[in-house]
């Protein structure tokens, strides 16, 4: 298990690129069961969680080809069922929650499924049910397991229906697409998910020879085609990591530009930041924050304390609201960050508290937060990473904060941050990983 010394008090200049959208490879890999043909996939995250996804594709029979960095190559044409009932699957799928996404494609191309429960993220609850009760609406039959936490789908032909999900699960949604575009007849999705990761694999679908409007909407319908064939697909900057690096650029009072960002798939992110007072400009498609001494959260036109909620997108993505609470710390003013859609992501705080933040829990879903505006710096502690976006947000505060931090379970960071000690260090962090 390794650790990171932090020391903090050091701040940043220079430039950094953003990795390839984790939550979009995800999909994307998943997605290349679903034709016998090769598929490209350029602009891939060396991430912990995505290449244990590519390992356990290749464990199922897809040939996997690395083609340079960040670039392979899958064809899945001859895939092992049988495998998917041994000990060695089940063990792969429970370190990994987005195996889930593996169900929709065997379903629709081999009409059955099987997954174990699968790991991820301590962050509360996370149920399934939208997924399944999605591929039920297009015909198939499902079985869980208690004793096992073993989830089973088997369908002979899918068949296309209408259905209001009942919620705008990113993954459910992601699942039933994949399901849906190999089914009979026409499947139309309401109240689907549509961040850009949803956008991508539907175009990305379009491109193999599914036949999917209404993307960018909550209104998908498909019309279900007999057979994908191979494409070639790059992936979006990830939008989590320029949030991360606008947050900490501020905390640590630095001058840094973020590159190639796809400013237009960013939707309200920067327009939040700009909400907590941090000045930013767009350089093309790049990010420029300038160095800033102070930052000033805004109020409503009421004068009320201003309150930032996670919502579907459009609305803010809920992997980033760890990073404003965490950029709130150090903010002139106060703001109530409302986490409404996990309700174990703010457990966190307690080590923000140790630090010296201003914080009241109020709840498992609202925090206050009252800045120090940069007149009081945090003190560094020792803390353990309880989950991926919470990791890097006590990354950011350990940066800012006076002292050497410890910092445990970095292995939860490096499920979603490529090489981020050596990115940040380039940059002018003080970061030792330590193998403990």
């Amino acid at each position: 298990m390794a650790i990171f010394k932090v020391e903090g008090g050091h701040r940043l200049s220079g430039e950094v690129t953003p990795q390839g959208a984790k939550n979009e490879a995800l999909q994307i890999l998943c997605a290349t069961l679903l034709t016998r043909e090769r598929v490209v996939v350029s602009n891939i995250p060396p991430i912990l969680d995505v290449m244990q996804l590519i390992e356990l594709l290749a464990s199922i029979g897809v040939e996997v080809e690395r083609l340079g960095e960040g670039c392979y190559s899958f064809r899945a044409e001859n895939i092992d069922l049988d495998y998917m009932r041994s000990d060695d699957y089940h063990n792969r799928c429970r370190r990994l929650r987005g195996s889930v996404m593996m169900i929709g494609p065997l379903l629709a191309r081999f009409g059955v499924g099987y997954i174990p429960k699968p790991g991820g993220d301590k962050i509360g609850r996370r149920r399934l049910d939208t997924h399944f009760l999605g591929f039920q609406k297009l015909g198939a039959s499902f079985n869980f397991d208690k004793s096992e936490e073993f989830f089973s789908v088997e369908a002979k032909r899918l068949k296309g229906c209408y259905m209001l999900l009942d919620e705008a699960s990113v993954t459910g949604t992601a699942n039933i697409i994949m399901a849906a575009v190999l089914a009979e007849g026409t499947t139309t999705i309401y109240n689907a998910a549509c961040e850009p990761y949803i956008q991508q694999l539907c175009r990305m679908l379009n491109r193999m020879g599914a036949k999917i409007s209404g993307i960018a909407s909550n209104l998908l319908i498909i019309e279900g085609v007999k057979e994908l064939g191979g494409t070639s697909h790059t992936m979006l900057p990830d939008m989590i990591e320029v949030g991360s690096f606008i947050g900490m650029a501020a905390m640590t009072q630095s001058e840094l530009t973020i590159k190639n960002v796809s400013y237009d798939n960013l939707g309200i992110i920067p327009a939040q930041f700009a909400r907590m007072g941090i000045r930013f400009e767009q350089r093309g498609d790049d990010i420029y924050i300038p160095r800033q001494e102070h930052y000033s959260i805004e109020s409503f036109i009421d004068g009320s304390i201003m309150n930032i909620a996670d919502a579907p997108w459009p609305g803010l993505t809920p992997d980033l609201l760890s990073i404003f609470l965490v950029v709130a710390t150090q903010a002139k003013g106060a703001v109530l960050i409302h986490q409404k859609m996990f309700e174990s992501r703010l457990f966190f705080v307690d080590k923000l508290i140790d630090m010296g933040a201003q914080i009241i829990l109020c709840d498992p879903h609202r925090a206050t937060v009252i800045g120090h505006d940069h007149n009081i710096r945090l003190r560094a502690t020792k803390m353990t990473s309880p989950d991926i976006r919470a990791g890097v947000a006590l990354l950011i505060a350990a940066m800012s904060a006076e002292g050497t931090s410890t910092i445990q379970n970095i292995e939860q960071i490096d499920r979603g941050y490529s090489n981020i000690d050596g990115r940040l260090n380039a940059l002018g962090a003080k970061i030792i990983r330590v193998e403990d």
